[in-house]
């Protein structure tokens, strides 16, 4: 099979998992490295000449990759709310536990004397 074809199929498995996997996000995060990583292996397999099936082949992963890289954007925003949302909890904990830790000083009169 020619490593057109095979970046084809690896493409349409990457957007297949990207829309609709169930599972755990650590999961889908690390088949979707492992088809990123297997599609850039293959991107080098492929050179010149073509045959007109791998060049009708190319036209429609061209296509696909645009959708790709939506998809990708979408996942990493999300996965970066996630990670502001969290950042956010783990500072209002440590405000709740501690609420006079970062109190301003500003404003206020302070004698250096004793």
């Amino acid at each position: 099979m020619s490593a057109v074809k095979n970046f084809y199929e690896a493409t349409i498995e990457l957007i297949q998992i990207l829309q609709s996997y169930q599972g755990e996000r650590d999961e889908k995060i690390s088949k979707v490295e492992e088809l990123l990583d297997r599609r850039e292996v293959l991107m080098k397999e492929i050179v010149p000449p073509y045959t007109p099936e791998e060049a009708e082949l190319g036209k429609q992963i061209v296509e696909l990759n645009a959708s790709l890289e939506q998809f990708l954007k979408t996942e990493k925003v999300s996965i970066q709310k996630d990670i502001k949302n969290l950042q956010a909890k783990k500072e209002s904990n440590t405000k709740y536990v501690n609420p006079y830790q970062n109190l301003s000083t500003d404003g206020m009169f302070y004698d250096k004397r004793k």
